[in-house]
């Protein structure tokens, strides 16, 4: 295949831009083993030479995948923040408290039974046990403090008044540390995905062991998404909406 100037200018995009723009490409991502969340800043070029996939395998995927509808059906690049803020919580953090719960349940039984011939399995129950203490933590900082934040702001803004004062001088410090905690929860995941070799259970696997495999990747997904939405879309537009908020009041 010969690279037309067209190519050469969506290898040069970043993933972020091409997953916010069109979510539907979050699958053709998934699929191809490509960091879209936290590794987003990254162009596709480099993302697919991380990933070890061909460039053109991955326009091509992409390309079909502008069909698709989004799983929202709305654009958040350009929605209300407070909607957004909502649809994560509403969405995302209620799916890894319900599931984190029910995976945890799923690895005791599976360690029980099949721990001593293959040990792995109790370091990935110990992975999950972290990454779900560290989520329950980090949800409960965006719900209680920044995400409540954000929707004042935008209040704020669309009724032109002065930005409340917070307990932190700019909205860009707990974004900070919210996206150190997504870093930190992705090197969780792909440990747990090295260790269970890309969730591929053994064939002697009971029913038990392949559903624990099977909600961990999807678990494993949805987290991606979620993080992909807060440090590719929510952060982002908070902090630029932050900083207009202050070139407005420094021009009255």
């Amino acid at each position: 295949m010969t690279e037309t100037n067209c190519d050469v200018e969506k290898l040069e995009r970043t993933v972020r831009e091409i997953a916010t723009e069109n979510p539907a490409t979050v699958r053709v991502f998934e699929r191809l083993g490509i960091d879209y969340c936290c590794g987003g800043k990254r162009t596709l070029a480099h993302a697919c030479a991380l990933a070890g996939v061909a460039p053109e395998q991955a326009l091509d995927l992409l390309a079909k995948a502008v069909e698709t509808p989004g799983d929202s059906g709305i654009s958040w690049d350009s929605a209300p923040l407070g909607a957004l803020t909502a649809y994560i919580a509403g969405k995302h953090h209620a799916f890894a408290r319900r599931e984190g719960a029910r995976i945890e349940a799923l690895l005791r039984k599976v360690v029980e039974r099949h721990g001593a011939g293959h040990p792995e399995l109790t370091e990935i129950e110990d992975l999950f046990g972290a990454l779900s203490r560290e989520l329950s933590v980090h949800m409960l900082k965006e719900e209680a403090v920044l995400f409540p934040h954000i929707e004042a702001m935008e209040r704020e803004a669309g009724e032109r008044k002065p930005a409340s004062p917070a307990c932190f001088a700019s909205v860009s410090l707990p974004i900070a540390r919210m996206t150190a905690d997504h870093d930190d929860a992705g090197a969780l995941l792909l440990r747990m995905r090295e260790l269970s070799n890309g969730y591929a259970a053994p064939e002697s696997a009971c029913p038990t062991y392949l559903g624990a495999y099977r909600a961990l990747e999807e678990f494993e997904q949805d987290l991606h998404r979620h993080v992909h939405l807060e440090n590719n879309v929510l952060f982002p537009r908070a902090i630029e909406m932050e900083a207009r908020a202050a070139e407005a009041a420094h021009a009255r």
